[in-house]
């Protein structure tokens, strides 16, 4: 199976390699730098050990060279060289031990260390660590499965239901991997870091939010449903930001000739974990949570296609306050704007949205997502099979080629 960690390059830089759990970001890192000095933090013992003395890692980096059969690390006469620091959030401390190693290093013209961390929430490393190696490091994201990367078993069906999370898509029972996601963050993240007083209120605000999945965000329409404050349900929020369970799509807003509304909106980071946050009664209808799942599917594609390619390009969306939306606008070295359509049938009203900003923008491409299997052409809009768009979805593409447009 092809895998898209290869555009993860390190070179010679250190790098903070951030991602949810269960991205997969141990797994890729131990195949990719087998030879690395490996710490764990999610080992009790471990991560106690250096919570009291986080000095204790500049002796480990600089041990003499070993024959142990205890470690495959490579450590040369000057010491460790690649060093591996799985959840670094678990003790931020550390930082400012490899900031000062690394520096020591360079002022005896020693071999340099190459770092790779990696984190699954942003909290502690933004308030408990005081720099980044002081520009030194890196910073990468891991994405869920993109559907290339799976190539003949990716199963659009099974994507919308369970996410592509490697370790929910892997699971021998991915039904109950998912069920268990949510309440894995609430006990070992929000709940054993003291994140919220009130874990209770947190679930509820989890579910209540699930309803904004692909919408924009009425933070006092929530408050009222979780029945907290609204300044409770902005903490909330940040949470989920800094235990990267989510990301936000702003307006597209350079050379408005119409009125646009200013709210941005949010997606969870995977469309498998909105689906198992999402309840459901007897007046939802199951169009309206499929299209919303849908939606959040190419969200999560377009954010790690761009991140992956690191380039200059930026998603948005776009809306008028008289209610025309176009789902996604990518905008940088390339200005496509893209619709998503939960039908297996289109008629010109369909089209009407992206016509209209073509005309407020026509520098732009346009092109219409839906479930048919055949590419049409409505309107002077080019209609696209998803399923198609998502399988040829690559980093190494450029995006109007993905499309043909």
């Amino acid at each position: 199976m092809a895998t898209f960690r290869r555009f993860l390059r390190y070179s010679t830089q250190s790098c903070l390699l951030l991602g949810p759990r269960g991205t997969g970001k141990s797994t890729w890192l131990r195949a990719a730098f087998p030879k690395a000095l490996w710490l764990d933090l999610l080992d009790p013992a471990l991560q106690r050990s250096y919570l009291a003395r986080p000095e204790r890692l500049r002796e480990l980096l600089n041990a003499a060279p070993t024959n142990s059969a205890t470690t495959t690390a490579v450590i040369t006469n000057d010491g460790v060289t690649t060093l591996v620091i799985d959840e670094i959030q678990k003790v931020p401390a550390l930082l400012d031990v490899l900031h000062d190693e690394i520096e020591q290093r360079s002022r005896a013209a020693k071999p340099q260390l190459l770092a790779v961390l990696t984190g699954s929430s942003a909290r502690k490393l933004r308030r408990g660590a005081s720099n980044l190696l002081g520009g030194r490091l890196q910073q990468m994201h891991m994405h869920p499965y993109m559907a290339a990367e799976l190539g003949q078993q990716f199963e659009l069906p099974r994507a919308l239901r369970f996410g592509l999370t490697p370790l929910i898509w892997h699971a021998a029972q991915p039904e109950h991997s998912l069920s268990a996601y949510a309440a894995l963050y609430l006990r070992e993240e929000v709940q054993a870091e003291a994140l919220v007083r009130d874990v209770a209120g947190f679930a509820r605000f989890l579910e209540a939010i699930s309803f904004s999945h692909g919408a924009q965000i009425n933070l006092a329409s929530v408050a009222r449903e979780c029945q907290v404050s609204r300044k409770t349900v902005e903490s909330y929020f940040e949470i989920l930001h800094d235990l990267l369970l989510c990301f936000s799509v702003p307006v597209f807003t350079k050379r408005a000739q119409r009125q646009l509304v200013a709210h941005e909106k949010f997606y969870f980071f995977d469309t498998g974990v909105f689906r198992s946050l999402r309840p459901r009664g007897p007046l939802d209808r199951v169009e309206e949570i499929e299209g919303s799942a849908i939606e959040g599917l190419v969200a999560q594609h377009l954010r790690a296609y761009l991140d992956y390619r690191r380039q200059d390009e930026k998603l948005y969306y776009w809306r008028t306050k008289s209610g025309s939306e176009v789902d996604f606008i990518v905008y940088g070295q390339i200005f496509v704007a893209i619709e998503v359509k939960r039908s297996s049938t289109l008629h010109s009203k369909d089209t009407r949205a992206l016509r209209e900003f073509r005309d407020d923008y026509p520098e732009a491409k346009v092109a219409l997502l839906y479930l048919g299997t055949e590419r049409l052409k409505i309107a002077e809009v080019d209609c696209i099979p998803l399923l198609h768009f998502l399988q040829a979805l690559r980093p190494e593409r450029e995006l109007a080629e993905v499309l043909g447009i």
